[in-house]
């Protein structure tokens, strides 16, 4: 008797989708069925399930320079289905990444095209409330080391991650080359600065994405630019990151045009996955687990284009993928030993799909 698994998928409306996508997935044979779409709101781009597992979240990717991004919020019904409940301003514009504390009482939103941050403080119904702090980044990578590239000629603040204590916030912001730390002040909904924790990349890579190991103290930052993983010694008393190792996610005879995008390190803390869009592959990775430190194992073909965000299932015996701009979804089974992916046979069609958010795991 097979098993299904549920699933969001946030897309852009303005490049030929509906909305979000309610999809189920068979966890043995790797097929999957779209079954609702929520067309409430435009570019629901990325996606978040609270820590109860019954709201949802989700930005649109506003990029207009004068009306603000929003953030809006929904409650999943039994069937799957979503229910609106309302939106607030991210202050920002072209949100691109949220957050959510373990109490599931306050959303961090990252404003990539303003290169901002902002503090949305959620209510007992899940509702959300008007931003109670905002953080405006100065400065781009640009003024330090000379880069023409577009991207960094100022900041954009590209993710939010959250430490496992919901004490420190780290914010990749690829045009300034650095990582940005928060503390968050739960008594007056705030971020606390803690400008002696940021840390700056080397130049030119562009952090984007951030992965904390399970069990471990170590965090991984996958670099869009520079297309390679960081990997950082991550006190968890302090918050202090130290790097001691870059390593390219592409193959060494691939010289063609490449960028990064999602990163995540599996459960038991053993591998790690790395999307490229141009290569587009997964680049796979094994931990050693007395150092943190990665050895490339192999680059699994995305079957598409453009894979902008992927996902491990909550029982972690597969991958999905979501390809933005070839507009497809592939499942491919996942070797708990090996680490190796390998495609089940099985795609689905969803014009431009960026976000991948899986019921029973907060990923």
């Amino acid at each position: 008797m097979s098993t299904e698994s549920l699933f969001f998928v946030g897309t852009y409306t303005t490049r030929g989708s509906l909305g979000i996508y309610t999809v189920t997935l068979d966890v043995d044979s790797g097929k999957m069925e779209e079954i609702f779409v929520d067309k409430s709101v435009s570019d629901p781009s990325f996606l978040k399930l609270n820590p109860k597992m019954n709201r949802l979240y989700a930005v649109s990717e506003v990029t207009d320079p004068v009306n603000h991004a929003i953030v809006s919020a929904f409650n999943i019904n039994t069937d799957g289905s979503l229910k609106f409940l309302n939106s607030e301003s991210t202050v920002g514009i072209g949100s691109c990444h949220i957050n959510i504390d373990s109490s599931g009482s306050n959303i961090i939103v990252a404003n990539y095209h303003s290169g901002s941050v902002c503090l949305l403080p959620l209510g007992s119904d899940g509702e959300l409330f008007s931003h109670s702090d905002f953080h405006q980044h100065i400065g781009s990578s640009s003024e330090t080391n000379g880069s023409l590239l577009s991207n960094q000629q100022g900041p954009h603040a590209h993710s939010i991650s959250i430490d496992i204590n919901d004490r420190f916030v780290y914010v990749c912001d690829l045009g300034k080359d650095m990582i940005v730390v928060y503390e968050i002040d739960f008594l007056n909904k705030k971020l606390i600065e803690r400008d002696e924790l940021n840390v700056m990349t080397d130049k030119g890579e562009g952090p984007r994405h951030f992965d904390f190991h399970p069990n471990l103290p170590y965090a991984y930052v996958i670099n869009e630019i520079g297309s390679t993983v960081s990997v950082y010694d991550y006190n968890l008393e302090s918050g202090q990151l130290k790097q001691k190792q870059k390593i390219s996610t592409l193959p060494d005879n691939f010289s063609q045009t490449n960028s990064t995008a999602d990163v995540h390190v599996s459960k038991d803390g053993k591998f790690l996955y790395g999307s490229n869009r141009g290569h587009d592959s997964i680049a796979i990775f094994r931990i050693n687990q007395n150092t943190g430190i990665l050895e490339h194992i192999e680059n699994q073909t995305t079957m598409g284009h453009t894979p902008r965000n992927f996902s491990i299932t909550p029982d972690e015996s597969m991958i999905l993928v979501a390809n933005q701009d070839s507009g497809d979804i592939f499942s491919f089974h996942r070797d708990r030993t090996s680490g190796l992916l390998e495609f089940t046979g099985n795609k689905l069609d969803i014009p431009a799909p960026v976000c991948i958010q899986f019921m029973g795991k907060n990923n």
